[in-house]
């Protein structure tokens, strides 16, 4: 698998990161463990996970995997903090108190002494910037961390936080598709400007860019969970419809799948380094690794481009283009 510098940063990950966002709560540790390999042996390296994902569990999952079957030194490992709510002394949230616990209790979790990037999963509009970039520089400075990004900001919350942070941020983790191209318009130029590297999550359109929600909702699919089908229901739309028909029709004439062309089409965008696929089990991993094969010919690309340029209808107050936070009709997509 081809290998990327993320951001300008002197890091190398993997063109396709392995999301972990089931892992503990649809996936098993025995199922997380087989794509892990699978990954790996594909030439994967960018793992990401973050403290909220299943409680925890998933963090959890990857450090028994350490401890049994993986070499910590084969990942890049990538967590988040700062999404977690709660009503103790500290919070939760983006304090300095609250991000430094959260580090001890994934380092923990893991089994491991750092983390190679480590994520602020979401803007806090209660804490001031330069105390929740305090608690990073600490981070770093102490060595538990080798990289720091954020997830979910705006794009002049990246270039605030980029402006103001005593040391370079190589990340960016925002939600991008054929479904979605917000990030278009504001984060992908303020984090070009600033050196800042796109990690897209959703880059399957929640799922519905695989085509399999076209003649209904599949019983065993997140559409027909009750927790995540607003989830995926944003993206069940005409406008969805008409995209998903020119990537079945893309897919159909290069001899691959859906998948495939939807996630090599993100891959190649200017200023992404590299996807979080967050595959539930070995099987739908596997889809995603065949991308690796496949680079869109400029026509077909073209064509993606043009059914896709149209805006997405926008979500409503404190949604994912307002200040980096779920929309309120739809769970937050680290829960």
């Amino acid at each position: 698998m081809e290998q990327r510098r993320l951001g300008a940063s002197g890091l190398r990950v993997s063109r396709l990161a392995l999301g972990t966002m089931t892992w503990g709560r649809d996936t098993d540790a025995d199922e997380a463990g087989a794509s892990l390999l699978a990954f790996l042996d594909a030439g994967g390296t960018l793992v990401d996970t973050a403290d909220v994902y299943a409680d925890g569990e998933a963090e959890a999952i990857l450090g028994g995997l350490f401890a049994d079957v993986i070499p910590r030194t084969e990942v890049v490992l990538a967590t988040k903090a700062g999404a977690r709510r709660d009503d103790g002394p500290f919070g939760g949230g983006a304090s300095r108190s609250s991000l430094l616990a959260s580090l001890d209790a994934s380092l923990d979790r893991m089994g491991t002494d750092y983390v190679d990037l480590w994520q602020l999963h979401a803007w806090d509009p209660e804490v001031p910037l330069d105390e929740t970039l305090s608690a990073v520089d600490l981070a770093v400075s102490s060595g538990r961390v080798r990289y720091a990004g954020v997830a979910n900001y705006a794009g002049w919350q990246v270039a605030a936080a980029a402006r103001s942070a005593g040391l370079p941020l190589v990340s960016v983790q925002s939600e991008y598709s054929l479904l979605d191209r917000g990030v278009e318009d504001e984060v992908l130029p303020a984090a070009s400007y600033h050196g800042v590297g796109l990690l897209p999550w959703g880059p399957l359109g929640r799922g519905v860019l695989t085509g399999k929600y076209r003649d209904g909702t599949p019983h065993d699919s997140r559409g027909a969970s009750a927790t995540l089908g607003p989830y995926v229901g944003r993206h069940r739309t005409e406008r969805a419809a008409r995209i998903v028909q020119a990537v079945v029709t893309a897919a159909h004439g290069l001899g691959t799948s859906p998948l495939a062309v939807a996630l090599a089409w993100v891959r190649d965008r200017p200023g992404v380094v590299a996807p979080v696929v967050g595959a539930r089990d070995g099987a739908q991993l596997l889809g995603s690794l065949a991308a690796e094969e496949l680079t869109l010919p400029p026509a077909i690309r073209g064509a993606l481009d043009d059914v896709s340029s149209a805006p997405l209808v926008p979500v409503p107050d404190g949604g994912p283009g307002a200040d980096g936070a779920a929309a309120e009709d739809e769970p937050a997509p680290w829960t």
